[in-house]
C-alpha cells in the first residue's frame, strides 16, 4: 500500500535509484525519466516505466520543467519526486505542478523562494533569532558599493552570488584590489549558471567546520530534528565525506544547534525534509550558512543512526499525513560515515568519464548507493559522483576501521576514481581524532600519497 499509485522522479543516477527502492518497498510505482545518454543506466531499468526527455545537456533534458511536466502527465504520475540537484531547488517547477495539479514533493514554492536566495535567507533567520555570519544584508549592485561595505567588515571576506550553490559563485578576496578584480566575473558568474547577479559580501570565517542539522516539518504543524551531520571534508566547497553525529559537538553544543534550527525552520513554517547548514568557527560559535530545501546526498548518515527512511518521510508528508515519530521517539544510535567515490583523479580532481569494466563492491555490512553497474559509460555531461558508501557501528572508530576494509575490497576500474584518496583520508590521525576542517584536503595536498 502506498501513499500515490505512482510517482515521477525528476532526476537521475545513483538517487534515482534510491527513491525507486523506497517506492517498490511502498507498492508505489515509479517513472524514470532519462537524457540520450542515459538510456541504459540502471534506474532507467529498474523503474516501472521510463520516459526519454531528450538531449544530454542537462538544459535540454533535467533541467527542462516543460519536458518534466509532460511526462508526468504522459504517464499518469500523481507526484514528482525531485531527487537532488538539477530542478530539486526550483521554485518555478513547484509552481508548475501546482499549476498541473501534480504534488510536488518537497515544500512549498514560497519557501523555496526564500532560502535559495542567500541574502534573502540571512534575513529571514536574523529575523528568527538565528545568528548569522556578519554581512552586507543587501545585494551589491556595483564595485563602489561593495568596497565600502568591505571597508566596514574589514578583510578577509567572501563575495557570494546570492543564488549560488555547489561551490560555485564564491570567491576569496583578501584586500580592496582583489576585490576591484573579481565582482564583475563573480556576477557574470552567477548569471550564466543560475539566471541572477545579485551578488553579497560575507566575513570569511578561517578554519571553519561545516555542520548541518536534518529537519522534517509535516503540513500539521509538526517540525522535529533527526540530529546532525559533520560535512567539514570538502574540496572546492564540495562535500566528500559526511558523518553523523559530529565528533566536534558536546551535548550542549549539539543542543543549542538542533534548537537554532528547530526555530529557523518553524519561523519559516517549512514542510517536508530539509537541511539547515551552519559554520562553526575557531571558538565554537556557529552561525546560519543556508538551507537545502531538498533531501540531501549524505541523507544516509542520519537513516543509519536513527533508523529512518526518508525518502519514505517525504512521501508521507506530501500526502498530508503527520509525521511518524514524534522528537523524543526519534533516538540516534551509533555512528555513521558515508565516502562519495567521484569519476575523477584523485589529485587533480579532474573529471575521468568513460566505461566502468570492473566493479566490486563487498557487501560487508556496509551500505552502497551507487548510480552505475559494470559496462555503465559514465559520461561528461553530468556531476562525477558515481555512488556514496555508508557504514555505520557502534562508534566513531570502530566505523573508521570498517569504512578503509570496505574501502580497500572494493575494485572499480575503466575510469579513475577517488577511492585511493578516501582509504588516505581514513587513516589520517586528524581525521581519526575528529580534529579536523574544511581546509582538511587543502592542508594535507602536499602529504598525502596517493596510490
Amino acid at each position: 500500500m502506498g501513499y500515490f499509485n505512482k510517482i515521477l522522479i525528476a532526476n537521475r543516477g545513483e538517487i534515482a535509484r534510491r527513491i525507486i527502492r523506497t517506492c517498490n518497498r511502498l507498492g508505489i510505482q515509479t517513472v524514470a525519466v532519462y537524457s540520450d545518454a542515459d538510456k541504459d543506466a540502471p534506474y532507467v531499468k529498474e523503474a516501472t516505466e521510463s520516459v526519454n526527455i531528450g538531449e544530454n545537456q542537462a538544459k535540454k533534458s533535467y533541467l527542462n520543467i516543460d519536458k518534466i511536466i509532460a511526462a508526468a502527465k504522459e504517464t499518469n504520475a500523481e507526484a514528482i519526486h525531485p531527487g537532488y540537484g538539477f530542478l530539486s531547488e526550483n521554485p518555478a517547477l513547484v509552481e508548475r505542478c501546482e499549476t498541473e495539479n501534480i504534488v510536488f514533493i518537497g515544500p512549498t514554492a514560497e519557501v523555496m523562494k526564500l532560502m535559495s536566495s542567500k541574502l534573502e535567507s540571512r534575513i529571514q533567520m536574523s529575523e528568527a533569532g538565528i545568528p548569522v555570519v556578519p554581512g552586507s544584508e543587501k545585494r551589491l549592485e556595483s564595485v563602489e558599493q561593495a568596497l565600502t561595505v568591505a571597508d566596514s567588515l574589514g578583510f578577509p571576506l567572501m563575495l557570494k552570488a546570492s543564488a549560488g550553490g555547489g561551490g560555485i559563485g564564491m570567491k576569496l578576496i583578501q584586500t580592496e584590489e582583489e576585490l576591484t578584480k573579481n565582482f564583475s566575473s563573480v556576477k557574470q558568474q552567477s548569471q550564466q549558471f543560475f539566471g541572477d547577479d545579485a551578488v553579497f559580501l560575507e566575513k570569511w570565517i578561517s578554519n571553519p567546520r561545516h555542520i548541518e542539522v536534518q529537519v522534517a516539518g509535516d503540513t500539521h504543524g509538526n517540525m522535529v530534528h533527526l540530529y546532525e551531520r559533520e560535512c567539514s571534508v570538502q574540496r572546492r566547497h564540495q562535500k566528500v565525506i559526511e558523518e553523523s553525529p559530529s565528533p566536534f559537538l558536546s551535548e550542549k553544543q549539539r543542543g543549542e544547534l538542533v534548537n537554532a534550527a528547530l526555530t529557523g525552520a518553524k519561523h519559516l513554517g517549512y514542510t517536508n525534509v530539509g537541511t539547515m547548514e551552519f559554520i562553526f568557527d575557531g571558538e565554537a560559535n556557529f552561525y546560519f550558512l543556508e538551507m537545502n530545501t531538498r533531501l540531501q546526498v549524505e541523507h544516509p548518515v542520519t537513516e543509519e543512526i536513527t533508523g529512518v527512511d526518508l525518502v519514505e518521510w517525504q512521501l508521507r508528508i506530501a500526502a498530508n499525513e503527520r509525521l511518524p515519530l514524534r522528537q523524543e521517539e526519534i533516538t540516534k544510535q551509533g555512528h555513521a560515515i558515508e565516502c562519495r567515490v567521484y569519476a575523477e583523479d584523485p589529485v587533480t580532481y579532474f573529471p575521468s568519464p568513460g566505461t566502468i569494466e570492473t566493479l566490486k563492491l563487498v557487501e560487508d555490512g556496509a551500505r552502497f548507493e551507487f548510480g552505475v553497474v559494470e559496462r555503465t559509460v559514465v559520461s561528461p555531461f553530468y556531476d562525477p559522483m558515481i555512488g556514496k558508501v555508508i557504514v555505520h557501528s557502534e562508534d566513531r572508530k570502530t566505523a573508521i576501521h570498517k569504512m578503509k576494509e570496505v574501502l580497500a575490497q572494493m575494485e572499480i576500474s575503466g575510469i579513475k576514481t577517488n577511492i585511493s584518496l578516501l582509504e588516505n583520508i581514513m587513516s589520517q590521525k586528524p581525521f581519526e581524532l575528529g580534529d579536523y576542517t574544511t581546509n582538511f584536503l587543502q592542508e594535507l595536498a602536499d602529504t598525502i600519497q596517493i596510490k
